[in-house]
């Protein structure tokens, strides 16, 4: 797989992608992941990407033409499957959503930024606006590590249990997993539950159905 994300301000996204697991997996060839900068894309002398919004209000909007030249340049090269731009305004994103991306070859992820991105660019590219809840961050760039690291861990060969990305917190039917204890057996005068003990395989998946809770 092959995600390509565009940014105002992409050094904030180098740390991330060089840890962990989206590491090990772009080490392994199981992702690939490149930063683009607006600015190299830039209008003028001083690269300009973003000029004040038309009908007046506060902030400055990302202009259209950066945004522009550089996804045109990137279908130049290759086809891509998905356009996705992180707005505050967008589609919440969940576990579904990340199976729905894991599956594709070649992404793109415009990251917002300032008070938005030219609407223009959205209707250009049918592009799909995607938001990790309801607040408002200083930029786009946290939610296209959110979504980049949900979509990453899903790849096969990616995690080192091939089965643990099933069983995370929200599992397959949409159950969130039960509480999860290790050792010691006692903490703070708290025990572990004992059935967890017990060996007892039909009463260790019964209990973890009992308090597992149905995501609503």
């Amino acid at each position: 797989m092959r995600i390509d994300i565009l940014s105002a301000v992409p050094d904030i996204l180098v740390s991330p992608i060089n840890f962990s697991i989206i590491k090990r997996a772009r080490d392994k060839g199981i992702v690939q992941i490149y930063l683009h900068n607006l600015h190299d894309y830039g209008e003028g002398k001083y690269k300009q990407i973003d000029d004040k919004p038309y009908g007046g209000g506060s902030g400055m909007v990302l202009k259209p033409e950066p945004i522009y030249r550089c996804i045109k340049k990137l279908q130049s090269e290759r086809k891509y499957d998905e356009i996705i731009i992180t707005s505050a305004k967008g589609e919440i994103f969940n576990q579904k959503n990340a199976k729905k991306l894991s599956l594709l070859e070649n992404l793109i992820i415009v990251c917002g930024h300032y008070k938005g991105i030219d609407q223009r660019v959205i209707d250009l590219y049918n592009a799909k606006e995607i938001s990790i809840g309801e607040y408002v961050l200083s930029g786009g760039e946290l939610p296209a590590l959110v979504i980049v690291d949900a979509i990453v861990r899903l790849l096969p060969g990616a995690l080192g249990d091939s089965e643990s990305a099933l069983t995370d917190s929200f599992i397959e039917d949409d159950y969130i997993e039960p509480p999860v204890y290790t050792r010691p057996y006692e903490f703070e005068g708290i025990k572990v539950p004992d059935v967890l003990l017990s060996g007892d395989h039909k009463k260790i998946q019964e209990w973890k159905e009992k308090f597992s809770i149905k995501k609503k």
